[in-house]
């Protein structure tokens, strides 16, 4: 069944990771411009803070991102992301399992409403994820990154890849910002996700008002 929530990511082009590190200060403040700028989704990535810090993070920008009719996203966490409100999880390809995940929402009660992401980095990952009951994928790293060090950029390619193969949304994302950003949409990436190319700006909303007019 399609739900609103998979209707909202398919029809979203971009995704911002929100980092404490890479805003350098408050991050609510840093997503507000983003959102203002026209961010679709957010995702907190998070991987140093408490728990309960995290929780008490995703709580507010779960708020901020429900004001802007945007959808929230938790990295990695299934447990804080079902006890913040968010409208899902997403997840490495070192987290849970798809079908554990979906059992932990289910048991939650938001099996029909809760989008669960995974990060794939070639098309057999991206395929089996999909088989697995993946609501949509991320893509990359598309470009170098530091927010990937461990991974070989994978270039253009893999997007046109998964614009052919792919039949769940997908998210481009890795190293990419305003110089090459309108290349991986001629390249088939319909959502692209930033990090530093929105979180580490001097104008945010600046920045995701650019970055969002170059996606087709």
């Amino acid at each position: 069944m399609e739900t609103q929530a998979i209707k909202s990511i398919a029809a979203s082009k971009l995704y911002v990771v929100a980092t404490p590190a890479a805003a350098g200060q408050d991050v609510t403040a840093v997503v507000e411009k983003a959102l203002r700028g026209g961010a679709d989704v957010v995702q907190l990535r998070d991987k140093h803070s408490s728990a309960a810090d995290i929780l008490k993070a995703a709580k507010k920008l779960k708020r901020i991102c429900q004001a802007h009719d945007a959808l929230f996203i938790v990295n990695d966490r299934v447990d804080i992301a079902l006890a913040s409100g968010a409208d899902g999880v997403h997840l490495g390809q070192e987290d849970l399992p798809l079908d554990e995940a979906r059992k932990i929402v289910e048991r939650y009660g938001r099996d029909n409403s809760f989008l669960i992401g995974r990060s794939t980095h070639s098309l057999e990952q991206a395929l089996a994820a999909q088989n697995e009951g993946a609501d949509y994928l991320g893509c990359g790293p598309v470009f170098a990154t530091p927010t990937k060090p461990d991974y070989l950029a994978q270039g253009l390619e893999l997007v046109r890849q998964y614009r052919e193969r792919i039949r769940i949304p997908f998210v481009a994302i890795g190293g990419i910002d305003d110089s090459n950003i309108s290349q991986v949409a001629a390249a088939g990436a319909r959502c692209v996700a930033v990090v530093r190319a929105v979180m580490a700006h001097a104008d945010p909303e600046a920045a995701a008002r650019s970055l969002r007019s170059k996606i087709l």
